[in-house]
């Protein structure tokens, strides 16, 4: 089967490929694929994220492993599209180079049979130019979601030994 996918870049202008891919793919060969559309070197690190319906970021897929002593992390290479894309669960998180964190927001919108003769992956669609720098972005945390006790006046009342290490 052929995935049709829009990959949009998190930005305030319209900037987006449409791929189509073989859904037997890897992660790996998608993140190739995206790196291509979009001009990137593909020299930088990488992950998907899977996510929900509103985009909130779930479980991680790395393009490499750089925990020490071995985690549980899923890898692209081992991880294939038609595994993590459904018709149930359309949508991932794709980040692209961690020091600038270009970001965008990745989408099945079709699946469809093989045609012969034709190569995959295939860039159906470009809109927009990739800017020179990855788009700012906001981070900014819920206050609601923290709880914090004043009940401190300063740290004097807390009774630190000065030399305590």
């Amino acid at each position: 089967m052929i995935y049709k996918i829009r990959i949009i870049l998190d930005a305030d202008d319209d900037i987006f490929r449409d791929l189509e891919i073989e859904s037997h793919n890897s992660l790996e060969d998608f993140h190739n694929a995206i790196t291509q559309a979009f001009g990137f070197l593909g020299n930088e690190m990488a992950s998907f994220y899977t996510c929900d319906e509103d985009w909130r970021q779930d479980e991680e897929i790395a393009l490499f492993d750089m925990s020490e002593s071995g985690s549980n992390v899923r890898l692209m290479n081992e991880t294939f599209l038609e595994d993590i894309m459904t018709e149930k669960s359309p949508k991932l998180i794709y980040v692209y180079d961690f020091m600038n964190m270009w970001t965008f927001f990745v989408e099945l919108a079709d699946i469809e049979e093989k045609e012969d003769g034709r190569a995959y992956p295939n860039v159906l669609f470009s809109f927009g130019e990739l800017p020179e720098t990855p788009p700012e972005k906001k981070f900014e945390a819920d206050e609601s979601a923290f709880d914090f006790d004043d009940t401190f006046d300063s740290y004097d009342d807390l009774d630190f030994d000065e030399n305590w290490n």
